[in-house]
């Protein structure tokens, strides 16, 4: 069994495969204060919770965009298990063409996307990755990392709008129920919600207007789930694809062990 770990500068979302079933997907803050051991407690419960003793795990992957906890949480994994442990970062390999100005730019967080993207669906695509920011990741006919969008998460405006203004309060993000508000929260709600979804249409419409191509369009993220079904466009919601890319790069780079 793999546990895939990804560190997210909001949550840290793990999962265990057993084969090449998800066994569970559970989420804990991200926080640079937490110690290795309340992370390795936090990550010990959420195994046990699900039935899964650290000690089956045959392997370990993570990717992180957060350095500050990185290492922290290699340690915590340490004191789980001592099973092999891969972190996504230079000198691994993911099998990812990438044809950016600076490859190593490239946020692991975006790779491992496009390599459960590439492997799951259809190619042209567009991998939209809804957290603290919202990214596209735009991925050719060839399987090749073309390039991205990186654009503000609709948690952050939502927190700024609250923070920079005096009237005006902290949201909840339930559908609105109607794009025409009626009073200051449904006004909010449908500004924040709707005006994402519009933007998250919009962007699709200009990327394969540039490209020349129809891409199938994937969202996932914390978030994804909340727009998607707001968005004009068809969307393929799929949650689980950052754990499913961390297992694909676990298996690039430890061909001997079994999931």
């Amino acid at each position: 069994m793999i546990l895939a770990i990804d560190i997210g500068n909001t949550n840290i979302v793990m999962g265990v495969f057993d084969g090449e079933r998800l066994l569970f997907r559970e989420r804990i803050s991200s926080n640079q204060k937490t110690t290795d051991l309340e992370y390795a407690m936090a990550t010990k419960t959420a195994l046990e919770m699900n039935g899964v003793q650290a000690e089956k795990l045959t392997g370990v992957v993570m990717s992180s965009v957060v350095p500050s906890i990185t290492n922290t949480f290699k340690r915590a994994v340490e004191k789980l298990t001592a099973a092999q442990l891969v972190v996504v970062g230079p000198g691994v390999r993911t099998g990812l063409k990438i044809m950016i100005d600076d490859p190593g730019q490239l946020g692991s967080d975006l790779v491992v996307d496009a390599v459960a993207g590439i492997a799951e669906y259809p190619v042209p695509q567009i991998i939209i990755d809804m957290g603290t920011a919202t990214t596209f990741s735009v991925i050719g006919s060839d399987g090749s990392y073309l390039g991205g969008v990186i654009s503000t998460g609709m948690a952050v405006s939502a927190e700024a709008l609250f923070n920079k203004t005096s009237q005006l309060p902290r949201i909840s993000f339930d559908r609105p129920r109607r794009v025409i508000g009626k009073n200051t929260v449904d006004c909010m709600k449908s500004g924040i919600m709707y005006a994402n979804a519009c933007s998250i249409d919009g962007m699709i419409e200009r990327i394969e207007e540039e490209l020349g191509a129809s891409c199938t369009v994937i969202a996932t993220g914390g978030l994804a789930g909340i727009v998607t079904p707001l968005c004009k466009r068809k969307i393929i919601l799929d949650d689980d694809l950052m754990l499913k890319g961390l297992a694909l790069i676990y298996n690039r780079n430890c061909k001997g062990d079994k999931i």
